[in-house]
């Protein structure tokens, strides 16, 4: 039973409007990337699915949740734009279909950096779950120190005419990598800051990584022994 329904955008209304005004001509575009859309936002809920039912099992069958909570996004026009320019890239249905592979993403916060591939190892075996690409900044950081594992994967997704694959970005990190980023995120795009204290702040963080990993890793430790 669906019981709640997101608010997509209604395809037949807004080409009736579009006919009505001087964009008519870009009627098929737009139903083009709204179907695109749909189509990552079934495959992210697919995804979703999948990591409760692993996160389920797990429970059952080791008495522990590898999975501490997970987030579900949509990429934003304005973002979607932003990062075919970074591209060099214009903005066509044909290069957001073969460049962009991030419209869906689901974060996944995990209670230890254990957990963090035990998770995308169970998903990737499954069989309907195609690996695409895969970006370790846990074992490579980056040079401000973020940490997170970042795989995209394909998953096809039903549709009533037919069966589609779709690309939907997997981030997963620790409570600790998370609550990290998001303070480094807040940092560089918080721009009424003194840029001294910015400066200050970015040098300390990149310090406070490798402390938070060893840490973490140290209560991993604590956490085997009592398994």
């Amino acid at each position: 039973m669906i019981l709640e329904r997101n608010n997509f955008l209604n395809v037949k209304q807004i080409e009736q409007q579009l006919k009505q005004s001087q964009q008519k001509s870009r009627i098929d575009d737009f139903k083009a990337l709204v179907k695109i859309f749909q189509l990552c936002h079934s495959g992210a809920n697919e995804i979703g699915t999948k990591l409760e039912n692993l996160d389920d099992e797990y429970s059952m069958n080791y008495d522990h949740n590898p999975i501490h909570h997970m987030e579900e996004r949509m990429k934003s026009i304005g973002s979607l734009i932003g990062k075919l320019d970074r591209k060099g890239l214009d903005l066509t249905i044909e290069n957001v279909r073969n460049h962009i592979y991030d419209i869906a993403g689901i974060r996944v916060i995990t209670n230890y950096i254990d957990d963090i591939y035990r998770i995308e190892e169970a998903l990737i075996d499954q069989s309907d779950v195609t690996l695409i690409r895969r970006k370790d900044y846990i074992k490579n950081p980056k040079p401000s120190g973020y940490r997170s594992l970042h795989i995209v994967v394909s998953i096809p997704v039903f549709q009533s005419t037919g069966v589609e694959d779709v690309p939907v970005e997997v981030q997963i990190r620790t409570i600790g990598m998370d609550m990290w980023a998001s303070l480094e995120h807040k940092l560089r795009y918080k721009t009424n800051v003194d840029p001294k204290k910015v400066k200050e702040h970015t040098g300390n963080l990149q310090k406070y990584a490798t402390e938070l990993y060893d840490i973490e890793s140290r209560m991993q430790e604590i956490f085997k022994d009592l398994q």
